[in-house]
């Protein structure tokens, strides 16, 4: 019998295509899991259900987990699903330059996650004073795009293939967020390890399963694009363009192995912001439980 696990997801965003892939083929059902997906549109919600039990698997940023660590917080990262960001700024057609940001309006996901501190990186590398951009908390890339629209705010981060949508409907593309922060581990896998111990072969069914939903979204992009169409609500085009940018930047990471570089830039971005002590030394195995990975090779 399928064992049913609640999978909280952030957003529909390009980085969850080995997901959605895996569920279209099957993968989950050949590992023994059903899977129930929800998107909440929102990090503190998602923190929320994995802290109250009512979803056992989060694939969502890491910031909150990380800065809780060093009260005594209980979740561990268990794999990662992007190491990159994959956005680029996209503005309202007015603004043309980064430098055109002061004083803007520039929406994310939430005031705790990375986009917010990317925001941070952007006024650092322009010489400006936080604050200088307004950073306005709400919700993921589809709601930031639709208040884009609106005019509802100036800016946000845009992964592709929204950020070629953006560009097509006249807005200005200001370029990659990774010119600012190359290395982040952006989304990853993570659980409350009790509950894993317990059910530990669902959770390596389901890392089994997300290994060969990135597999076979590298060897066959067309078949991973006609998902994304359907994920994302986009065109083919842009889906096949989205899938070999992934593919191309490197966006998730070969095996869906945590990175020492982007858990590091995570660390001490936190570290910056007051969040996690500044005589902490970064150590991994405080956050990341590669275990059931392994296991699941």
């Amino acid at each position: 019998m399928a064992a049913t696990v609640k999978i909280a997801l952030v957003s529909r965003t390009v980085f969850y295509a080995p997901v959605w892939v895996a569920a279209q083929n099957g993968y989950f059902r050949d590992e023994g899991v059903e899977p129930q997906f929800e998107i909440f549109d929102n990090a503190e919600k998602i923190n929320g259900v994995m802290h109250s039990g009512e979803a056992q698997i989060a694939i969502a940023s890491i910031e909150t987990l990380v800065a809780d660590a060093f009260k005594g917080g209980k979740f561990r990262i268990v794999a990662s699903v992007a190491q990159k960001p994959p956005h680029f700024i996209i503005a309202r057609p007015h603004i043309k330059t980064v430098t055109e940001l002061r004083g803007a309006r520039f929406g994310v996901l939430s005031l705790h996650e990375g986009t917010t501190y990317f925001v941070q990186d952007i006024e650092k590398a322009l010489g400006w004073q936080r604050g200088d951009i307004v950073i306005d908390a709400v919700g993921g890339a589809p709601t930031r795009w639709k208040l884009l629209r609106e005019g509802k705010i100036d800016a946000g981060l845009q992964p592709f293939p929204l950020s070629y949508e953006s560009e097509a409907a006249g807005f200005s593309n200001l370029g990659p967020i990774a010119k600012y922060v190359p290395d982040y581990e952006f989304t990853a896998v993570f659980l409350d390890p009790a509950w894993a111990e317990t059910n530990r072969p669902a959770v390596t069914g389901t890392l089994r399963a997300l290994r060969r939903g990135q597999a076979a979204m590298a060897a066959e992009p067309d078949a991973a694009a006609k998902v994304l169409v359907k994920e994302l609500g986009t065109t083919e085009a842009y889906a096949r363009r989205a899938i070999g940018d992934a593919l191309n930047f490197k966006l998730m990471p070969d095996g869906l192995a945590a990175s020492e570089a982007g858990m590091r830039r995570v660390f001490t971005t936190l570290q910056n912001a007051g969040l996690v002590p500044k005589d902490a030394a970064f150590d991994m195995a405080r956050f990341v439980d590669p275990s059931y990975l392994a296991a699941a090779r």
